[in-house]
């Protein structure tokens, strides 16, 4: 038997999962409202809780939902990637039907959520996240705060001109695993968690972008998170950051 690639077996379990009329039907509600509890979901679909949860854990696997942990409660998020992969493979040559396609999906979304693991401890993580010599290194910005609730949150170039592109405030910090902050715009910021959960010698790390206003920024820090959490995780388990600034790479693949 010939072997199947991971991509292949991904994708597998991505149509697996889309071909089940119920499982549609759950991402469609969180299409409608992004970040739903379980209960939200069963009573909005009159079915049992046992039924939700064994559709959810498909859509989970085939990294169709993300969940996010919030104390007690595991909230759903819709996660467009998987759907956008087919989208690239088999339909980007018909123009019209892509762009529809993308609109359908990305126009719904105000929460962005970016999951990756890291061969690290929790508390590297933590002075990655709050360290400004660190973050110089991996996202090209010093971050610059005082680290605790209520204290401003600068996000500095590093070209010495002391410029500040993104300003915000610190909302909960809670060494070394969860450190929550505004960001931008002073009237109605969106807010970003950073959820590190530490498992032997690894941790996974979460990042949560809420409360976004408009397409450009979903646009935006779709293509930010993934390109600052990669060099990140390169500069914590190989001591360097990577050879290429990955958001130079996003910006030419946009």
């Amino acid at each position: 038997m010939a072997d199947v690639s991971l991509d292949a077996r991904a994708m597998d379990s991505v149509f697996k999962a889309l071909a089940d009329p119920t499982r549609r039907l759950l991402l469609d509600r969180l299409r409608e409202h992004d970040g739903q509890t379980l209960s939200e979901l069963s009573e909005r679909l009159n079915m049992a809780r046992q039924s939700a949860t064994q559709h959810l854990d498909v859509l989970e696997r085939a990294d169709l939902v993300t969940v996010v942990r919030r104390g007690r409660e595991r909230l759903h998020y819709l996660n467009p990637t998987p759907i956008h992969e087919i989208e690239e493979r088999w339909i980007s040559g018909f123009g019209k039907l892509r762009r529809r396609a993308i609109s359908a999906v990305e126009n719904q979304a105000a929460t962005y959520v970016h999951i990756t693991y890291i061969h690290a401890s929790a508390e590297q993580v933590w002075q990655a996240l709050t360290d400004a010599d660190l973050t110089a290194r991996y996202w090209g910005h010093a971050n610059v705060s005082g680290w605790r609730p209520g204290s401003t949150w600068e996000h500095q170039r590093v070209d010495g001109s002391g410029v500040v592109d993104v300003l915000g405030r610190m909302v909960r910090a809670e060494p070394p695993t969860r450190l929550v902050i505004t960001f931008g715009s002073p009237g109605e910021p969106s807010v970003v968690t950073f959820l590190v959960e530490p498992h032997h010698d690894i941790v996974r790390l979460t990042v949560t972008h809420e409360n976004l206003p408009n397409q450009e920024m979903l646009t935006g820090v779709s293509h930010g998170w993934p390109a600052a959490v990669a060099n990140l995780k390169s500069l914590l388990e190989t001591g360097e950051v990577l050879p290429q600034a990955p958001w130079d790479m996003s910006r030419a693949h946009a």
